[in-house]
């Protein structure tokens, strides 16, 4: 054990005379959950929308302030059409509203009146935004207005509840979400390069020429990292529920307990990237490659994964960080659900467990089997 104390020791020694380790661990993190904090937005946008109206009835007037009433659209009156469409061209607009000149007196027959939408389909997600917020607009202002009695109402109505998230809030899963892709990065970045740099910097020379053992070595590069990433853990969930006040419905336990399991994993990968590479720049590439890169893309935090292809979505199941996008998101927003924790877990402590016995394999104790 004296052995593997002073291994421990010589690690940490190493972690607090090279900066970068701490800046991985804390510096990075925070950077990045500013970055999904207030660079990324996945709520409902405000969009810009011209309107031509040749109604000239007195009560479309009120439509139209119903538009530069409402929060989610900035709307501009224009009397010249080609103006408006020059405007879409150059992307001043991001769609427009056409009003035409029967649209009131078709009301006040109780007939059916159209209206017509252009949006700008180049940009999918706000053309569907443009498409929505007019009808909805219209709809509000159509069962204030004198023609309301005229409109039958309609026979089905809907009352709709969001459950675990009432203010639809993206940043109340962004951000615990991303706390995956962070724990992915410190757990494979800060191990990709340990071993990798003993060899670069003939250390480890030096270390095979003592009494140590081959479980010591790999503890001692396990136990420390495990250590400073799990003190960047608790330091992200503190920036998200005291700095950020995302809601936390969990347990802090369980979340931890999970956290220390996913981060295990992690380290595995990347002492098992160090351990096959021994060079630090081609590591540090290999980790980013099929650790960072999957985990942001393929976890499920950007995209969902059941509107992958099928062959994406089995892929899926290997990688770790989905199993804790899943589980970090229903503790923060749900809280515990057992269900969750247990399968999740289960697996993060499998696949952990036989990282780490291809670790233990993998590290050499003799020169030559290395060269």
């Amino acid at each position: 054990m004296k052995i593997l104390f002073a291994l421990i020791k010589k690690e940490f020694l190493q972690i607090i005379r090279d900066p970068s380790s701490i800046v991985i661990s804390f510096v990075l993190p925070f950077i990045l959950l500013i970055i999904y904090m207030y660079g990324i937005n996945l709520d409902t946008t405000k969009v810009s929308i011209g309107i031509k109206n040749d109604d000239m009835n007195p009560e479309i007037s009120t439509l139209i302030k119903s538009f530069s009433r409402s929060k989610f659209v900035k709307s501009d009156v224009y009397y010249n059409p080609a103006e408006m469409y020059d405007d879409i061209v150059r992307s001043k607009l991001n769609g427009a509203v056409l009003i035409p000149n029967d649209f009131s007196s078709k009301l006040a027959k109780g007939q059916a009146a159209d209206f017509m939408v252009i949006t700008d389909g180049s940009t999918v997600n706000t053309a569907n935004y443009v498409q929505s917020y007019p009808l909805q607009i219209v709809n509000d202002w159509l069962a204030q207005s004198e023609y309301a009695r005229f409109v039958k109402p309609p026979a089905v109505s809907s009352n709709i509840r969001f459950w675990y998230n009432q203010d639809i809030n993206s940043h109340y899963f962004i951000l615990p979400g991303s706390l995956a892709i962070t724990m992915t990065l410190i757990g494979l970045l800060l191990t990709a390069l340990v071993v990798a740099r003993e060899w670069e910097r003939g250390t480890m020379e030096a270390l095979l020429s003592t009494q140590v053992r081959k479980i010591d070595i790999v503890l001692g590069k396990y136990i420390p990292y495990f250590t400073l990433g799990m003190l960047s853990m608790i330091f992200n969930t503190f920036v998200c529920i005291y700095v950020f006040h995302i809601p936390f419905r969990g347990s802090l336990f369980v979340l931890f307990a999970v956290s220390g399991l996913f981060l295990f994993t992690s380290l595995g990968i990347g002492l098992l990237i160090s351990t096959s590479l021994k060079n630090q720049f081609v590591a540090s590439q290999v980790a980013i490659a099929i650790g960072f890169l999957p985990a942001l893309l393929m976890s499920g935090l950007m995209f969902p994964i059941n509107s992958m292809p099928i062959a994406f979505q089995y892929f899926t199941m290997i990688l770790p960080p989905r199993y804790f996008v899943t589980f970090i998101e229903s503790e923060f927003m749900a809280g515990t659900v057992w269900s969750i924790v247990i399968a999740n877990s289960l697996f993060l402590l499998v696949l952990g467990s036989i990282l780490f016995a291809a670790v233990y394999e993998k590290t050499g104790m003799r020169l030559e089997e290395d060269a």
